[in-house]
C-alpha cells in the first residue's frame, strides 16, 4: 500500500520513455510515411484552468446532440435497471467482502496533517487496508500524483505529449469535481448507510446549501465523482498513449475494484455509477481529442 506514491511518479516515466514528441504544429499535415501518428503542442501555462469553461460547455452541448441521444438513453436505462437491484447488489458485495475478510471501514494514515481554522485537514492518505486502497484511487490524489509525474517527465524529456497529459489530467480532475458536485446537489440522493439500506434511499433535491455541506451522506451519492475522476484518468492516459495496450485493461480493472470498494463501504449504490462513468469517459475523450493533431498517412 505504501508504494502507491512511488508508483504514481514512476508510471509516467515508464509510459513516456519512448516516442517523445518535441515538434510544435498547429494544423493537420500529411506525410508520405507508413503509419499514423499524433503530435502535441506545448500546453499554455494554467490552460488546465482556463480551458475548463469552454471545454465543459462544448462537452455538454455535444452530449445532447441528436446522434448522441441513444447514448443518453442507454445511461438512463442502465441507471434505472440498477436502481431496481441496488439493494440486492449492495447486500451481495458486502456479504462477499465480509466472508473474505475485506474490511469495509475506511482506514488510513494521513500523509500530511494541517490544522486550518480549528479543523484538521489531511493532505494525502496512506491506506491501511485493501478496501481503502481501492476506494482512494478515485478520490483524486492518485490522479494529481500521476499528473505531477507526467509533468516532471515532460519537463525533463522536453516531451509535449507528457505535458499535455499532465494538463488534461488536472483539467479533468477539476471539471469532474465541479460537475459531479453540481449534480449531487441537484439530485440530493442519500448514500447507502445502514438506515438508508433498510428503507431504501431518499432523494432530497436541491437542499439548503448548509445542509448539503454539513451532511454529505444524506445528499451526495448520485452520480459517483470517484468513478468520473478515475475513468477520466484512465481514458486520458490511454488516449494519449494508444501504443501502450496494457493501460486500458489494468486501468479499467482498478476502476471496477474501486466501484466494488465504494459499495462495500456504503458510499455508493451501483446505480450511481453509469452517469459517473459516462461523464468521466466522455469529457476525457473530448479534451484529449482537442489537444492532439494527427499526422495522416497519405499512402
Amino acid at each position: 500500500m505504501k508504494y502507491t506514491l512511488f508508483l504514481c511518479f514512476l508510471l509516467p516515466n515508464i509510459v513516456s520513455a519512448q516516442h517523445q514528441d518535441t515538434a510544435i504544429i498547429n494544423k493537420i499535415i500529411t506525410l508520405p510515411v507508413p503509419g499514423d501518428h499524433f503530435v502535441y503542442q506545448k500546453p499554455k501555462v494554467f490552460s488546465f484552468i482556463t480551458n475548463i469553461p469552454k471545454d465543459m460547455y462544448g462537452y455538454t452541448r455535444n452530449s445532447f446532440r441528436k446522434k448522441d441521444l441513444v447514448n443518453l438513453g442507454i445511461i438512463a436505462a442502465a441507471t434505472a435497471t440498477l436502481m431496481v437491484f441496488d439493494k440486492q447488489i449492495t447486500h451481495g458485495v458486502q456479504h462477499f467482502c465480509k466472508v473474505n475478510g475485506i474490511k469495509k471501514k475506511e482506514d488510513f494514515s494521513p500523509l500530511i496533517k494541517l490544522n486550518i481554522g480549528g479543523k484538521t485537514t489531511n493532505i494525502g492518505k496512506i491506506p491501511n487496508n485493501i478496501n481503502t486502497a481501492f476506494y482512494n484511487l478515485g478520490q483524486g490524489s492518485a490522479t494529481l500524483l500521476l499528473a505531477g509525474g507526467f509533468y516532471i517527465a515532460g519537463k525533463i524529456n522536453h516531451n509535449y505529449r507528457a505535458l499535455q497529459t499532465a494538463s488534461q489530467l488536472t483539467e479533468a480532475f477539476i471539471a469532474m469535481g465541479v460537475g459531479t458536485q453540481i449534480l449531487k446537489y441537484i439530485s440530493g440522493r442519500e448514500n447507502p448507510s445502514e438506515v438508508a439500506y433498510e428503507r431504501r434511499c431518499k432523494w432530497r433535491p436541491i437542499p439548503k446549501w448548509a445542509s448539503f455541506q454539513n451532511n454529505k451522506p444524506l445528499y451526495d451519492a448520485f452520480p459517483s465523482g470517484h468513478l468520473a475522476t478515475l475513468v477520466s484518468t484512465v481514458t486520458i492516459i490511454s488516449q494519449n498513449y494508444p501504443e501502450k495496450k496494457w493501460i486500458k485493461p489494468i486501468g479499467y480493472l482498478l476502476t471496477s475494484l474501486c466501484g466494488l470498494a465504494m459499495i462495500n463501504n456504503g458510499v455508493h449504490w451501483a446505480s450511481d455509477f453509469p452517469l459517473g462513468i459516462a461523464m468521466g469517459y466522455g469529457y476525457a475523450k473530448y479534451i484529449s481529442k482537442k489537444r492532439r493533431f494527427k499526422i495522416v498517412n497519405s499512402l
